[in-house]
């Protein structure tokens, strides 16, 4: 093809430019696509500033803007504020006419408390005191002061606390019910008991005396009050060190107020463990299948139209696999475990429940077929003469395929591993009936034989990202939430693939297997 006088080569013709094109808008949209969900979802974490603003009717309201849109029929703007003060106020949203704004300012006395009831409150801290002292007047400075040196102190007796109940409480309860006359057990439990209600009465007691920004006040028990800030009077170092902060509480603190406050560790944790899980259940199924298709099965009709099959499966919907696992795996094999070795916890199921060990059966079954087709192509690949030399060398065939073909083989099995993660990952709809809940605070593996419990549900970060936009009480307030859980899922599954891929590349060096063109 002709450009001008100039003949283009080949191989740089219109449609390689085109192709070449494409790759680069493709790749332009999933950058803007990620700079779109990290700029939403890490921005929920930075301690913005809060505005008073007075109306022309003589309305007084403290928040920070979302966003503004036009009025009906163009009548003039509106602007969203987040407020708080639910307790107060009913809603912690308002739409505010920008024209019937009279003014705006940023008071450094302004004050925001993250609490675990009643979401945040953002006024001024008149006082801090007992619940029984009558709440005076006390300098702004002092009670500050105060307030942040008890919050600190009441961090460290709920860390107590919660330690209690994860190392000590929990697992003298399951002793218990084990063994219900452990005399000794029976004793620990209860001084352990008394401890925790140490613990709790130490944490009550103070309240701190608020004053929304129309001059409500509010007396609030400081045990429920997590963290405080005055954002208009941090500087950018202390707001970049409450901003890390606030991403590391997100990723190693569990949810609360119905997933739509809190952080995501169990999801993490919960994804993170049934991929690995998968992995191994799927690896060593299809490349069996993939070895017996291509070296050892008779080459013709009936193996044909095996691999069609194959392939087909990979296209079924992956909410059939999870109609499928709930009933073969769920209610037939682990119906059959109850009641062959659990009889005497059942009508309560213990294998006859969704959890992790059929997610992970399920998701296998979904992605073996990708498996099966990634090794079988890089079986094909590899050369006959490869064969040929080892069995002309003495070797067994049985030699041949254990150690020259398999070892080739590696990287077209981290391949179809690879694909298998990225599919896994993000699947949602077979999870829904095979083992993901909605709130597990614990985590599947403890300190307690056998350590990893496979019967018990799990998080998931896919089914958080749509429980918390669709069915969370308060949806505007979660959708930070769901871009930050949505890009910690994308760098989840971003991370276990470039696992995989270096791996890949190991083994591609170390056989020589030269990648195909």
């Amino acid at each position: 093809m002709k450009f001008g006088k100039r003949r283009l080569p080949r191989s740089e013709g219109p449609w390689a430019w085109l192709a070449a094109g494409s790759v680069a808008l493709s790749l332009l949209m999933l950058g803007g696509l990620m700079l779109l969900i990290g700029a939403r979802g890490l921005a929920h974490f930075w301690p913005a500033s809060v505005e008073q603003i007075e109306m022309d009717d003589g309305r007084v309201v403290a928040g920070h803007a979302v966003r503004e849109l036009p009025l009906e029929r163009g009548q003039g703007r509106e602007r969203l504020y987040f407020t708080g003060n639910r307790d107060l106020d009913g809603q912690v949203w308002h739409w505010l006419p920008v024209d019937a704004i009279v003014a705006r300012e940023r008071p450094r006395d302004l004050v925001v408390l993250e609490r675990r009831h009643h979401g945040m409150f953002i006024g001024r801290l008149i006082a801090v005191g007992d619940v029984e002292a009558t709440p005076g007047q006390q300098p702004q400075r002092a009670g500050w002061a105060r307030l942040q040196a008890r919050l600190a102190a009441l961090e460290k007796l709920r860390s107590e606390r919660e330690r209690l109940h994860r190392e000590v409480l929990r697992p003298l309860i399951r002793q218990l019910d084990a063994d219900p006359d452990a005399a000794d057990a029976q004793r620990a439990l209860a001084e352990a008991n008394a401890r925790v209600h140490d613990l709790q009465q130490a944490m009550r007691g103070e309240v701190a005396l608020l004053e929304s920004a129309d001059g409500r006040r509010l007396l609030q028990p400081l045990d429920e009050v997590l963290r405080a800030w005055q954002p208009n009077a941090m500087p950018l170092a202390q707001k970049l060190a409450a901003w890390a902060d606030g991403v590391w509480r997100f990723l190693a603190e569990g949810p609360r107020d119905g997933n739509s406050a809190g952080g995501v560790w169990p999801a993490i944790f919960g994804t993170v463990l049934m991929v690995l899980l998968m992995s191994l259940l799927v690896t060593p199924f299809g490349v069996l299948a993939a070895v017996y298709l291509n070296e050892v099965a008779h080459q013709g009709r009936w193996t044909n139209l095996v691999r069609i099959a194959v392939r087909n499966l990979a296209g079924v919907p992956s909410i059939v696999y999870g109609v499928f696992g709930l009933g073969v795996f769920v209610y037939g094999i682990g119906g059959s475990l109850d009641e062959w070795f659990f009889s005497d916890t059942l009508p309560s199921p213990t294998f006859g429940t969704g959890g992790l060990l059929w997610a992970s059966l399920t998701l296998a079954l979904l992605t073996l077929p990708v498996v099966v087709v990634a090794t079988e192509e890089g079986l094909a690949r590899i050369p006959a003469e490869q064969r040929e030399g080892a069995l002309a060398l003495g070797a067994t065939r049985f030699e041949t395929l254990s150690r020259v073909v398999l070892p080739m083989a590696v990287p077209a099995m981290l391949t179809g591993v690879i694909l298998a993660v990225a599919r896994a990952a993000g699947e949602v709809a077979p999870l829904l009936l095979v083992g993901v809940a909605k709130l597990a605070p614990q985590v599947p593996v403890d300190g307690e034989f056998p350590f990893l419990h496979l019967e018990r549900k799990f998080m998931h970060l896919g089914y958080h990202i749509y429980d918390t936009a669709f069915h969370g009480s308060d949806v505007q307030a979660a959708m930070p939430l769901v871009f930050a859980t949505a890009l910690l899922l994308v760098l989840v599954i971003l991370m276990l693939n470039l696992t995989a891929i270096f791996l890949r590349h190991y083994f591609r060096a170390r056989h020589g297997v030269q990648p195909r063109p």
